[in-house]
């Protein structure tokens, strides 16, 4: 009898490289920031955050995701001018010193990705709150970037889920990511951005409660039926923290719990904190899957 192995997903092209189910990319996180929800990943030194680039790349990154602002309400108020002033210098740096790697910005600001674009150039625009500056996709396109189309109920940026439903319960939610993510990767490649360079992100805890996140991980092979790559940001959030009663300090177990069912179900990209280790079950799930072969395979081959 075979087993029954959830489709692949569609596959993403970025600086050459691709990324599908035999070759899943691990997405390293570089907050420019004082008051990064999670301590281990506060870089307002830019040496701090150079070493922590390297280091990513040894473990086994894809890509880097910088970002500049907190993206909860929680934190300091921080303008364009100053997301720019901290997320454009590493960028440079990271261009010069690792050139094949993918670059990715984490913002919602049009202004923010074009500066950064213009100085150091860019591979993809991580746009986190559901196309709230409509420029932005369009800023993509105009520089031959991939784009991240996110679901976060609607909310504008930087601002804490309260009181939040998606009716009918229990999967209205999954209802609204799948028709929001479907229409924004449908803008994207209206404005110009190719099908195979756009991501769509259910974006879990955004907009949503635990409950919501947890539905919608066990859906993610609808997301994955869109035909478009899914990127997966399940690093240390509080969906793991509140259903394990752990802080984020205590999270790394429940995270790659969530990212081996994520990957199993055909998610392509992983935004994490914790890369070796993300790295090595991204990998050991598309072996499962029968899509990786193992790096070494001798035991009980005749010698």
């Amino acid at each position: 009898m075979p087993a029954r192995v959830p489709a692949g997903p569609a596959a993403l092209r970025l600086r050459g490289r691709t990324f599908d189910a035999a070759h899943p990319a691990v997405m390293a996180i570089v907050n420019r920031t004082p008051d990064s929800f999670w301590s281990g990943n506060r870089h307002v030194d830019l040496d701090s955050a150079l070493r922590a680039l390297d280091e990513a790349v040894a473990l086994g990154a894809d890509l880097v995701d910088v970002g500049g602002v907190r993206a909860g309400q929680e934190g300091e108020v921080v303008s364009a001018a100053e997301e720019v002033e901290r997320v454009v210098p590493f960028l440079v740096r990271a261009r010069d010193e690792h050139p094949d790697l993918v670059l990715s910005l984490d913002t919602w600001r049009a202004e923010v990705a074009r500066v950064s674009a213009a100085e150091a150039g860019l591979d993809l625009v991580n746009d986190t709150w559901q196309g709230a500056d409509p420029d932005l996709v369009h800023v993509a396109a105009e520089i031959g970037a991939g784009y991240v189309v996110s679901h976060t109920g609607g909310l504008p940026p930087r601002t804490d889920p309260v009181g939040v439903t998606y009716p009918p319960e229990p999967l209205g939610v999954v209802h609204d990511a799948l028709r929001v993510l479907r229409e924004g990767a449908e803008r994207a490649v209206a404005a110009g951005v190719p099908a195979d360079r756009v991501l769509v992100d259910p974006t879990l805890d955004f907009g949503k409660t635990t409950a919501h996140s947890l539905t919608l991980l066990r859906h993610t092979e609808a997301v994955v039926g869109l035909g478009f790559p899914v990127l997966q940001a399940l690093s240390r959030k509080d969906f793991v923290g509140e259903t394990l009663d752990l802080p984020t300090d205590d999270r790394l177990e429940g995270t790659l719990a969530a990212t081996a069912v994520a990957a199993w179900l055909g998610a392509t990209v992983f935004r994490a904190h914790d890369v070796r280790a993300t790295r090595r079950v991204v990998d050991m799930v598309a072996s499962i899957r029968g899509e990786r072969p193992p790096t070494v395979s001798i035991r009980g081959v005749p010698t």
